[in-house]
């Protein structure tokens, strides 16, 4: 597909749901999706703020794993500061998208799919196919680019990063912008949004961070911050000051709350999860965001009982991404992830 204009030469109506937004407008619209077994019909939320002079259209996604809600409040606070009187551009955002999932604090839709495997979607198949279609059809066909929010899987908690195609020049500029700790480049996988949307020439961004079913202030504050970044970039808002230089990198990799927002953010092209060699209880000895030398000790797995213990160590360098929040491990469980940095 032809890589579409991130210019328009004359700001126009968007229509999302069947209603036109003007430039200069800011709405929010509700998109119908179905119908319960009661009856109760289900809508997706969108807020379009239309600005008043031409420039990019971004989309914001969140929720769609139901269970990851640092998105949300992340989308929240940028709709609060913007204003489609200042704005250049576009910005379209889905706060919730798998609103089935959301509100039964569940990852996955009614019937066990996982929305972000279902893209591009049909609009006469599954529950899943049928929002992932209505997802593109109006939301992300409108937009040059777009920027999908998640966090860790249930019971395991992410150090804020971006995935992306890092191989792309454009994509590569909005990762920078973002300002994550680390961009990682990543493959899209089949049936995911980003992949879907890579294919309608968007630069897509792909952002973690935290855990499900949690607000943690650390990964929402650097996901504000880093959309702001790419609404900046791409001249949607006013630029600010300078921020100030990130510490160095080995003082950085202590904590992840030092450097939430980065310049020069940090740079892997593979990753790899330590996992358990036996069940039992796992005592965690690293923390998110500090950096491991090969063969390290990264915490140790004891039976119930604490007569037997066995340690987890590194296979490899790297920066600790992500890692488990529930002790309780069997054998062959993802425990640490670690990320090998580009040098």
């Amino acid at each position: 597909m032809t890589q579409l204009s991130t210019t328009q030469p004359k700001a126009q109506p968007i229509i999302v749901g069947g209603v036109a937004i003007a430039p200069g407008q800011r709405q929010r619209v509700e998109v119908p999706v179905a119908k319960l077994p009661t009856q109760t019909p289900m809508s997706l939320p969108v807020t379009v703020v239309n600005g008043k002079r031409p420039g990019a259209c971004l989309w914001l996604s969140a929720a769609i794993h139901g269970d990851e809600i640092n998105g949300v409040e992340i989308i929240r606070q940028v709709l609060s500061s913007v204003s489609p009187k200042t704005l250049s551009g576009a910005l379209i955002a889905v706060p919730v998208v798998n609103i089935f999932g959301f509100i039964e604090q569940s990852r996955y839709l009614p019937d066990r799919r996982d929305l972000n495997r279902s893209f591009p979607g049909s609009p006469r198949g599954s529950l899943a196919a049928r929002l992932a279609h209505l997802l593109l059809k109006e939301v992300v066909d409108h937009c040059s680019h777009g920027i999908d929010l998640h966090t860790a899987a249930i019971h395991r908690h992410n150090l804020p990063q971006i995935r992306a195609n890092l191989e792309h020049e454009e994509t590569y500029r909005c990762a920078k912008a973002f300002g994550a700790p680390l961009m990682i480049h990543a493959s899209t996988r089949d049936g995911s949004l980003r992949q879907a949307a890579a294919k309608r020439g968007c630069s897509v961004l792909l952002y973690e961070g935290g855990e499900a079913l949690r607000f943690n202030e650390d990964a929402i504050q650097a996901g504000v911050r880093g959309v702001e970044g790419v609404m900046k970039y791409l001249n949607m808002i006013p630029h600010s000051p300078s921020i100030p230089e990130p510490p160095a990198a080995d003082a950085r990799a202590k904590d992840s709350a030092k450097f939430l927002f980065c310049d020069i953010p940090l740079e892997a092209k593979t990753t790899r999860w330590m996992r358990a060699s036996r069940g039992g209880l796992f005592h965690l000895e690293v923390e998110i965001g500090q950096q491991v030398d090969k063969k390290q000790r990264l915490g140790t797995i004891r039976d119930t009982f604490g007569d037997k213990s066995v340690n987890l160590t590194a296979s490899q360098a790297g920066l600790v991404i992500g890692a488990t929040r529930n002790p309780l491990v069997n054998q062959g469980d993802a425990v640490i992830h670690l990320a090998s940095l580009n040098v």
